[in-house]
């Protein structure tokens, strides 16, 4: 094509793009009422291992839900059923990021705890994990991080289904020399991830929520963002809103003059990825952060961390650190109204911080993950 076809090409894409965002703007205007598990007779979690080192790590976490929730799933009130073919292989094969099949699988359980999956590098299948928040509607991406001796206590709401992630593989290539990516803020996506931060806030007894944006570069969509989440806050009087720009509060979370002050975070979906894996590096790592995503009527917990093919090449399977999917699975716990096992396994994971516990560093010098997961059971 010449530089005038690619340019029609390109304005076609994007108009179509623009049109289904618009519809899907109108939907979430509709609006849904959420759901709650607590109360349901019969709750059903799906697993999924993902790849690398997924299925080492919900290995462990299977056992660990199967011991704690061991009279509900007696009982049958909770039903755990295994979720297949969330594999890279079978992805790829497929050519679906998510088979419609698996799909229809995940639809029928009423919260998921998942093991990290691959996403290909280039080409145009995106995300399972972005396919699976859109396909659910799991707007909040929730992140915990919590060092008491450094004062932290920090809880991030991350918008989950916009941004640059919710259109990553629909960029255009204009030619040899150009190539496009979109991003996409609406009112309706920013109010409900804004909202459920401001919830948590209230409930929770915090009193300051953090705005976190470039709304000084990326003025149409980053501004509106700002501004719907300064719309939101006028409904809860007794809590702070301030703004940040997203380079300075990198700056902030290392500083430890200022760090403390900080309590619930609300940002869009792309700097919400970054600055939250660099809270849990702060903790201790990305292998020791879970993290919720929740919509109204789904939703799926998992590790913060990636498929770590560099540990299974090197050999290091042993040495993987399963903290981050225990963590999540604390959160669905809670999620399904089993506070008193949530509370169970909060303390025992706490107790696996201190200095008596097995270490795992992901290197050989370290404990394997069977050692501190036994310390895990034995105390648990």
């Amino acid at each position: 094509m010449n530089r005038e076809e690619y340019i029609k090409a390109s304005v076609e894409s994007f108009e179509a793009i623009l049109r289904e965002q618009l519809s899907r703007t109108d939907r979430m205007k509709e609006g849904a009422k959420p759901e709650s598990l607590a109360d349901k007779e019969v709750i059903t979690v799906g697993l999924i291992d993902g790849d690398g080192i997924g299925p080492i790590i919900m290995k462990e976490a299977e056992g660990l839900l199967k011991k704690l929730l061991e009279k509900d799933l007696a009982s049958g009130r909770i039903i755990i059923k295994k979720i297949e073919g969330l594999t890279l292989e079978n992805r790829l094969a497929l050519g679906r990021s998510v088979p419609s099949d698996v799909l229809e699988e995940i639809k029928s359980c009423d919260v998921l705890l998942k093991g990290p999956t691959a996403t290909p590098k280039g080409g145009t299948m995106e995300s399972a994990n972005v396919t699976l928040r859109r396909e659910l509607d799991l707007y909040a991406n929730v992140r915990p991080v919590y060092v008491p001796e450094k004062d932290i206590d920090w809880t991030f709401f991350r918008e989950n289904t916009e941004g640059e992630y919710v259109l990553g593989s629909r960029g255009v290539e204009v030619g040899e020399d150009m190539a496009v990516d979109f991003k996409v803020i609406t009112d309706p996506g920013t109010e409900r991830i804004a909202r459920a931060a401001f919830e948590f806030a209230k409930n929770n007894g915090k009193t300051s929520v953090s705005i976190v944006t470039k709304a000084n570069i990326m003025k149409k969509t980053d501004g509106k963002f700002s501004e719907v989440c300064h719309r939101v806050a006028a409904d809860y009087p007794g809590i702070k809103a301030e703004d940040w720009y997203v380079d300075i509060m990198a700056a902030n979370l290392v500083n430890p003059l200022i760090r403390s002050q900080f309590q619930v975070f609300v940002l869009p979906n792309l700097y919400g990825d970054i600055i939250t894996d660099e809270a849990a590096e702060i903790q201790g790592g990305v292998g020791t952060a879970g993290s919720a995503n929740t919509g109204d009527r789904y939703a799926m917990f998992e590790a913060i961390h990636g498929t770590a093919p560099r540990m299974i090449e090197d050999g290091l399977q042993d040495y993987v650190n399963p903290m981050s999917i225990f963590k999540a699975s604390e959160m669905m716990l809670r999620h399904i109204g089993r506070q008193a096992e949530a509370e169970r396994l909060k303390a025992v994971l706490d107790k696996a911080q201190g200095d008596d516990a097995p270490k795992v560093t992901g290197f050989r010098e370290g404990a394997t993950i069977g050692e501190l997961v036994g310390y895990i059971f034995e105390n648990l």
